[in-house]
């Protein structure tokens, strides 16, 4: 995994000015060439497997809206979260006006404690990244 330096700019953080690593993400791989790629390995056609990953998209989709979590075998835990203001009267809350938006959290599948996703991650400093 890619990673660059940079510098904290948002003046409200208590960590403003200081240096972190941020992800670089140098490409998109759309879910076609992820069918295809798994049905090669499955001997199936890509077109049915897309079909099937659309169907399990969808059902997804309609879970997480009705407020359901969604564990998928191998991969992780999904559900929605809201972001709202905060009040410091219950009777003056207002879901369209205080209500900011909703979140997905993703929760790795992981083996007592220690998620598969993250194993074997390797650091590679970009190219890019400005030496500091």
């Amino acid at each position: 995994m890619k990673y660059r330096i940079k510098k904290e700019t948002k003046p409200t953080l208590s960590t403003y000015g200081k240096y972190k690593a941020v992800a670089v993400h140098d490409r998109t791989i759309e879910s076609r060439a992820i069918c295809e790629e798994v049905a090669r390995h499955l001997n199936i056609s890509g077109g049915e497997l897309e079909a099937l990953m659309m169907g399990i998209a969808s059902a997804v989709r309609h879970h997480l809206r009705k407020g359901d979590r969604v564990r998928l075998k191998d991969f992780g835990l999904m559900k929605l979260e809201i972001e709202s203001d905060k009040v410091d009267n219950l009777r003056d809350f207002r879901a369209k006006k205080h209500i900011r938006g909703v979140r997905l959290h993703f929760i790795p599948e992981s083996e007592k404690g220690s998620p598969e996703l993250y194993k074997h991650i390797r650091f590679e400093k970009d190219k890019y990244s400005a030496d500091i």
